[in-house]
């Protein structure tokens, strides 16, 4: 490849970096609070009350309030019991508890997990698509006679390996 090929991969490069800047840095912080996403770590409690439809079955009830993990203890009067909470069913009143991140983490999570279903997943694709680029575009960031090419070699065939040892490990 020319020389002016180099100069524009090296240019693209330089700008979408910089471009991508601030979301490359919320895709880092989402990326490393969804690891602790089975932890309490920086999550706060909140109370909730929502009224749903009386007569539930308690199988049904974690579905109708959206609640992972929902833990069915008991059923006594007309109130079921639930791990954080209860649920009235006669009047359909349940008053339960939740753990959530604060506002911001929790935005920034949801954009980092966004599926084909929500609007966002565009974003998460020319993201992907993105880091794609900077992956191949390093490549062209030195020339291949260079030593420090050449010795650049070499960390990405150790970041392959140590990948590889992830992936199958």
């Amino acid at each position: 490849m020319g020389r002016k090929t180099e100069e524009k991969m090296r240019t693209y490069h330089r700008y979408l970096g910089f471009f991508l800047a601030g979301i490359m840095a919320m895709y880092a912080i989402s990326g490393i609070i969804l690891i602790f996403r089975d932890t309490d770590f920086l999550k706060k409690e909140v109370a909730v009350e929502k009224t749903i439809q009386p007569n539930v079955k308690a199988d049904d009830l974690g579905k109708m309030l959206k609640i992972k993990h929902f833990k069915l203890q008991k059923e006594e009067g007309g109130i079921v019991h639930f791990e954080g909470g209860s649920y009235d069913s006669k009047t359909g009143l349940a008053s339960y508890t939740l753990k959530t991140l604060p506002f911001v983490l929790d935005k920034m999570t949801k954009v980092h997990k966004a599926t084909s279903s929500q609007p966002l997943f565009f974003l998460n694709i020319f993201f992907g698509a993105s880091l794609l680029f900077f992956v191949i575009s390093a490549f062209w960031m030195f020339r291949p006679s260079a030593p420090i090419f050449k010795k650049g070699l070499y960390f990405a065939l150790g970041g392959l390996l140590l990948t590889l040892i992830l992936l199958f490990v």
